[in-house]
């Protein structure tokens, strides 16, 4: 190589190196990261609270958890396109605005109606987030090792919103009504609209084409009929209308497809999925995250009404699993430069099986230590996963396409983990109603017999209205069944994630290690695609 060309490669390579603004703005990215990790953990809090004030039932129950996740994920594909279109940094603020109004009408909700629906504007609003932040950061750190660190730490940050939210949730649970945990949202979300002019790029897609609306809606039409169907299975069981939303959406989902084989500048460039080390991270990111998050919901229930703990007791109990979750984030990029992706994917979530194997043993009476010890395995394998499966999507797009490839990997996760807690969900609630159905004491009435029997809150509720020992009799038969649901949802669990880590280590084998590269006036500059490029040259 000539001395001209070296010093334009050491120029080209300098030149996609960050610096102190990206490392700087990367500090503005995280802050939707650790906000949406607030509000889905500090909302399984307030669950008990919310369903006391409101009294929904078990359906209303769980469009108020779900459909949060549901509607990310069905706008998620929308939006990333739409911020290559538009600017990411232009979505971003739009979104922060969105997301920080629909928080206070969620807060300010009289009715299940009203908070499902400020959820799912929240849902909404918050695809705006991920995606944007996701894509920002591949395009302020295009150097693989650097991007790596950033995404690293962009995961961190989700971790430690996870660790606080429990805790901070709790303070306010204690002290304020469950429609404080909404309200968080808002000063940080002022805070967002005002730093991320100042401190972000704007990036677009100078050459893409107008969002295709027809394409948008068969998105929609795919996504919707299927989260239909999968709540009413796990609410009813499989009947005619579930199965047959469920064939409906796929066949819109077909519809889809093969509308975007024929544009010029498709909603989602399918092309991605070529990519073997793409297709498996998304893969394992759908699936992994789902079991885990459906998991999670429960667990927290376990904590407050098997227990009997208060919610900021609950939030200081899950505070190691959360810690091991920020550690195993932050050393990952390190254990990458010596073991092949693929590997540190897969051994992590044989570690996450060992936890689940644990709270497959956990009772109702004193079966904390062993419950947590779990969590604190599952959440230790899970961050490998979440790094560098994230990093493995992103990194596999061009820039121009980074938004589409963000919100990829951003609808596997929010999908997944909607997907969880409506398959585990039917699980719990499955083995609940079977046990309780035949251990209700004699003496209550219709109405209380039926909400006892159809959840174990309702159960607790309805036991203050009881004598002592009555409410024993309730109660105790009550948590053993929930507890026998949460066991069996820990034990599919365990096996999905088990096929996950094979899955993982066959698929991404070829993925190569994060090998030091040079920084001097000699280095090369970075392979467009880094590390993705080369699995998908070896597959």
């Amino acid at each position: 190589m000539t001395t001209h060309a070296q010093a334009e490669h050491a120029r080209a390579g300098a030149a996609r190196r960050a610096g102190p603004r990206e490392w700087l703005g990367l500090v503005v990215l995280t802050l939707p990261t650790v906000l949406l990790a607030l509000d889905a953990t500090v909302l399984n809090l307030a669950v008990p609270h919310l369903g006391a004030d409101l009294e929904p039932s078990s359906t209303q129950m769980l469009w108020i958890v779900d459909i949060y996740g549901f509607m990310i994920a069905g706008f998620l594909v929308t939006m990333g396109t739409l911020g290559d279109r538009i600017g990411r940094r232009r979505l971003l603020v739009a979104g922060a605005v969105g997301f920080g109004a629909a928080s206070v009408f969620a807060a300010l909700a009289t009715s299940p109606e009203a908070l499902i629906a400020a959820r799912a504007l929240l849902g909404v609003t918050g695809a705006t987030l991920m995606p944007s932040t996701l894509a920002l950061i591949t395009n302020m750190f295009q150097d693989p090792r650097q991007r790596g660190l950033a995404i690293s730490a962009w995961v961190t940050c989700f971790s430690a919103g996870i660790a606080v939210g429990p805790v901070l949730g709790g303070v306010l649970l204690e002290w304020f009504w469950w429609g404080s945990v909404f309200l968080l949202a808002v000063p940080v979300m002022v805070l967002l609209v005002v730093a991320a002019p100042l401190l972000l790029p704007e990036f677009r897609d100078e050459d893409a084409g107008r969002v295709d609306l027809a394409s948008v809606a068969l998105s929609l039409a795919t996504a919707l009929p299927v989260i239909y169907g999968v709540k009413r299975l796990a609410e009813h069981g499989l009947d005619g209308v579930s199965a047959g939303a469920v064939v409906v959406g796929a066949a819109f989902g077909v519809a889809f497809t093969l509308r975007q084989r024929k544009l010029a500048d498709p909603l989602l460039d399918l092309r991605l999925f070529r990519n073997r080390a793409f297709s498996a991270a998304l893969l394992v990111l759908l699936l992994g995250l789902g079991v885990m998050g459906g998991l999670y919901l429960f667990i927290t229930q376990y904590l407050q009404l098997v227990e009997g703990l208060s919610p900021i007791e609950a939030g200081l109990w899950l505070l190691p699993a959360a810690v091991a979750l920020i550690a195993a984030s932050s050393v990952t990029p390190a254990l990458t430069r010596r073991v092949r992706p693929g590997y540190v994917v897969g051994g992590a979530l044989l570690l996450s099986v060992v936890g689940y194997a644990l709270i497959t043993q956990a009772d109702s009476s004193g079966g904390l230590p062993l419950l947590l010890t779990g969590f604190v395995l599952v959440y230790t394998g899970v961050s490998p996963m979440m790094v560098l499966g994230t990093d493995l999507v992103v990194g596999s797009a061009p820039p121009e396409k980074a938004g589409s490839a963000a919100a990829l990997s951003e609808t596997g996760m929010e999908f997944g983990i909607a997907l969880g807690i409506a398959g585990l969900g039917s699980v719990v609630t499955a083995v609940y109603q079977d046990e309780v159905a035949g251990a209700l004491p004699s003496g209550l009435s219709a109405s209380a017999a039926r909400t006892a029997g159809d959840s174990l809150a309702g159960a607790e509720a309805v036991s203050q209205d009881l004598s002592g020992p009555l409410a024993a009799r309730l109660v105790e038969p009550a948590r053993e069944a929930f507890t026998h649901g949460l066991n069996l949802a820990a034990g599919i669990a365990g096996v999905i994630v088990a096929v996950l880590a094979v899955t993982a280590m066959v698929l991404l084998r070829h993925v190569p290690t994060a090998a030091a590269e040079p920084t001097g006036p000699e280095a090369e500059p970075p392979a467009p695609d880094g590390p993705v490029a080369d699995a998908a040259q070896g597959a």
